[in-house]
């Protein structure tokens, strides 16, 4: 690391500090880390802003000071623009002139062991004391992390106590994601010398970095297989005919969701998530669904895919996209992080896509376009060698720490099954 910029100041002037405590949130270009306190001490003044501007190493961002009542000695305190970064001076208010106090040493990443025995208050005043895993593990399963007892210094939270931990009143088969705000004000674009930038929202960053993470930290490995659709689009067909709804009702997107809910009662490893220590194994398939919105994507959670029928999953896909659709758009309660993800490209005329998969899933279903192919005609009493028949290309992205090749061949295998023999969804 040669530069990186403060992104949130957990401590303000005057405040007191004990060892361990995390004084600000340090971004780099990789990850955002925390900067602990080696030493008990009271935050003179903050000399650096946070925000996104850079801050080369070895350039002061706090002073630091034993005792309380030497808090005010520093209050006129500037870095010096002319030096080098590592030197600060006061503005004389006196004919006295104090020395500047050594810039506080660069923050070294020490991972203590956790102490096998948890204590009950892991904050510091108001504020949660945790490591930058722990607080975004807790996000990404919709824990109050201030709920959760530390094992770390000082009662700190470290990702093992939010993997460990259990609400009282959340499923332990059903992970959720905090409720967000699915709508954000636009960013007015920037228009520049031939080009023009169009900043992004903090949930659009998030998104990036969440990818980014899930791309870096899962060995991803991908299976693809090719399915015959014509058993499917005429159960389709015969469905919204007794329903009285020949053009509309159950889609064929509808029928792969349910196939794929179905195919984890065959394989259910898959339906699973990488815990560090365990691989968790889920009872329920929730299922996110990837829409289109606008010019990005929304993920709207199917929960209990495995337990509800074609009619319900159609009602819930066809509620979603009507909210997409309208003014008030969809809301932060319907998209929770599922088990499993479904993204069908097809209506792009995407015939084949690799998805990246959602942390904490372990596995992510692609779906290309339905079209006509020539086959090999397997029918021994025809004399055509070849025949027509309407098919479909879908790619399984595989967590390789939790779902090996044969496991997720299986599960391929599971759900070609059902793709073109229907009538086992009915089951």
């Amino acid at each position: 690391m040669e530069a990186g910029s403060i992104a949130k100041w957990n401590v303000s002037e005057g405040e007191e500090f004990a060892a361990g405590d995390s004084l600000c949130e340090v971004e780099t270009d990789k990850a955002t880390v925390d900067f602990e306190a080696q030493d008990e001490g009271v935050v003179a003044r903050i000399l650096a802003s946070s925000g996104p501007g850079e801050i080369q190493c070895g350039e002061p961002i706090m002073i630091v000071v034993e005792d309380s009542e030497d808090v005010d000695a520093f209050k006129d305190y500037t870095v010096d623009p002319s030096s080098s970064g590592t030197a600060v001076k006061e503005e004389p208010t006196s004919s006295a002139t104090t020395p500047p106090p050594p810039a506080p040493p660069a923050p070294v990443a020490v991972t203590p062991p956790p102490t096998p025995t948890p204590t009950s208050t892991p904050t510091s005043g108001d504020r949660v004391v945790a490591s930058p895993l722990a607080h975004m593990l807790a996000k990404e399963l919709g824990f109050d992390i201030s709920q959760i007892s530390g094992t770390g210094p000082n009662g700190r939270i470290i990702a093992a106590d939010v993997k460990e931990f259990t609400p009282a009143a959340a499923s332990t088969s059903t992970l959720t994601e905090s409720s967000t705000p699915l709508t954000e004000t636009p960013l007015s674009p920037i228009p520049g010398v031939g080009y023009t930038d169009y900043p992004l929202t903090a949930s659009a960053k998030e998104i990036a970095a969440r990818l980014a993470a899930s791309k870096s930290n899962v060995p991803h490995y991908y299976l693809t297989v090719d399915l015959e659709l014509d058993s499917l689009l005429s159960l389709r067909t015969r469905l919204n005919a007794a329903v009285g709804e020949e053009d509309a009702g159950i889609t064929l997107n509808d029928l792969l969701i349910k196939a794929a809910a179905c195919s984890m009662k065959a394989v259910p490893s898959v339906n699973a998530s990488w815990m560090e220590s365990v691989v968790r194994v889920y009872e329920n398939v929730d299922i996110n669904v990837a829409i289109g919105a606008g010019d990005g994507l929304i993920t709207p959670l199917i929960s209990d895919a495995n337990k509800k029928g074609l009619k319900s999953i159609s009602d819930d896909l066809s509620s979603f996209l009507a909210a997409v659709e309208s003014e008030e758009g969809i809301s932060s309660e319907s998209c929770g992080m599922g088990t499993f993800t479904v993204l069908n490209l097809g209506m792009y005329g995407i015939s084949s896509c690799a998805p990246i998969i959602t942390e904490p899933q372990a596995a992510a279903l692609a779906l290309g376009t339905a079209e006509n192919r020539i086959v090999p005609n397997e029918d021994d009493d025809s004399e055509e060698i070849y025949r027509e028949a309407v098919m479909l290309t879908a790619t399984l992205s595989c967590d390789h720490r939790v779902v090996d090749g044969a496991v997720g061949a299986q599960w391929l295998s599971a759900f070609k099954k059902h793709v073109e023999n229907p009538d086992t969804l009915l089951l």
